[in-house]
């Protein structure tokens, strides 16, 4: 994802102007044969697409062959509205990103509630006080954070761990590739993030695409800390021939099945490891278009074993 487009995407996208014309479309049943699981998409992929027609996309997306979606952000709707759009087209939405570096969390974990999610997530939480990227304008710096400030961030997690388990939710925290920054020990700041925080309050969801961007493997931590990841993104990038872990060095996002990731070894580790659900992502550019490549991404899907 272009990650500062995101967090405008989750602060300003209900000022988009969003349009109400929907048709039905006749529902069928599709299931993924990704270790077992319905097929999900985050809707940070069609972020395009939803502001012309949110009910449309929405529904389309559920004729393609989804049946889950994790949200990023509302448009024009309330929450309520928007949970009543996704009942309408037939899908569920078990995780939400949310903006989790607000001081005050109590609405933030009502947005979830109300959508029927599990999970509250946070789509980056060490970036939530970095400035705007202006339209066009260069990303804004963000300097390595170091263990110091690994074991920072991990705090603020735990705490976050423990309103959202008093919301009666489950934080999750999902990555990027800074996470993969290598500490003086030759670990990640990732195994900073996930052994100290509470292993009840935080769970993690791996960005595989972002995680294998970072020079990390997905399956080394499903085998490393069982039971801590829930959630996974399925995304794929052009390689690089190396690591990055800066958010200005960004890998090309392909279609599912074009990059260098072995998804067919990761979904048969997250099968073992307890994966509950698997959301497709893209990132730019988009070969076609947006809808083109998560219909792209559904195929995957549905064809991997």
């Amino acid at each position: 994802m272009k990650l500062y487009s995101r967090r405008e995407f989750l602060v300003g996208s209900r000022n988009l102007g969003l349009t109400a014309a929907a048709t039905m479309m006749a529902p069928r049943l599709a299931w993924s044969e990704a270790m077992g699981l319905p097929p999900g998409i985050q809707l940070y992929t069609v972020r395009e697409e939803l502001p012309k027609d949110t009910p449309g996309t929405l529904k389309k997306l559920y004729e393609i062959g989804f049946r889950e979606v994790e949200t990023a952000g509302f448009g024009k709707y309330s929450v309520k509205e928007f949970r009543q759009l996704l009942d309408d087209a037939g899908l569920k939405a078990p995780s939400a990103h949310l903006n989790l570096g607000s001081p005050e969390l109590g609405p933030v974990f009502e947005q979830a509630s109300i959508l029927g999610a599990h999970f509250a997530t946070s789509s980056s939480l060490a970036t939530s006080n970095l400035p705007h990227r202006a339209a066009g304008g260069p990303r804004p710096v963000m300097a390595p954070l170091g263990a110091a400030g690994f074991t920072k961030l991990a705090v603020q997690m735990n705490e976050i761990g423990k309103k959202a388990k008093a919301a009666g939710l489950q934080y999750a925290y999902h990555n990027h590739n800074y996470e993969f920054e290598k500490m003086p020990d030759g670990s990640y700041g990732y195994d900073i993030l996930v052994n100290q925080t509470d292993h009840a309050l935080v769970k993690f969801e791996i960005d595989c695409g972002w995680m294998c961007a970072g020079g990390a493997d997905p399956i080394a931590y499903f085998k490393k800390y069982p039971g801590r990841f829930k959630m996974i993104h399925v995304k794929e990038f052009e390689s690089l021939g190396r690591p990055t872990i800066s958010l200005s060095d960004r890998p090309k996002g392909l279609d599912l099945g074009q990059g260098f990731i072995d998804y067919k070894a990761i979904f048969a580790a997250g099968k073992k490891a307890g994966i509950q659900h698997a959301f497709s992502e893209q990132e730019d550019p988009f070969p076609i278009s947006q809808m083109a490549s998560a219909k792209a991404a559904y195929a995957f899907l549905h064809a991997s074993s």
